[in-house]
């Protein structure tokens, strides 16, 4: 049994997904979310509606690295809808990317949410926030997990 299947067993229910559209964003956004400085996520709504087991309150996730292999696990302890461009300097802070400002976050998001094919300024976004619940450590090639 590899790592992802043993954490699907002892959380029965999650999922496991990278954040972001690339290798190199999936590998940065879950080294964040492991260290603690990103608690926050957000989608279009749009995707969220399409997805066939969306993320919900007290439900338990697997942040892939860009390969593909698990780095931790998340509970996700809040979710409210809110428009991109009512998104405050709190929720851009809480993504803990870049220098923290609600200015790289528009601009970053922008992008992002334009090549995926989402972007309005008046869009609805699902914002999550997430506690890191356990830490997957890669060491000798023997992936070892460890709860927070």
């Amino acid at each position: 049994m590899n790592l992802v299947d043993a954490l699907k067993a002892k959380y029965p229910g999650s999922q496991a997904w990278q954040i972001g559209d690339s290798a190199d964003m999936a590998n940065e956004l879950a080294d964040l979310v492991m260290k603690g400085i990103k608690t926050a996520s957000c989608g279009s709504l749009a995707s969220y509606l399409a997805e066939k087991s969306p993320p919900r309150i007290g439900s338990h996730n697997i942040i892939l690295d860009g390969r593909d292999e698990p780095v931790c696990v998340i509970r996700m302890t809040s979710m409210r809808l809110v428009r991109f461009s009512d998104v405050t300097e709190e929720l851009a802070r809480k993504e803990g990317e870049g220098d923290l400002s609600l200015e790289y976050w528009r601009s970053e998001h922008k992008a992002f949410f334009t090549r995926a094919g989402f972007y309005a300024d008046d869009m609805e976004l699902v914002a999550e926030e997430f506690e890191v619940v356990e830490v997957c450590n890669k060491t000798d090639h023997a992936w070892r997990s460890y709860l927070i």
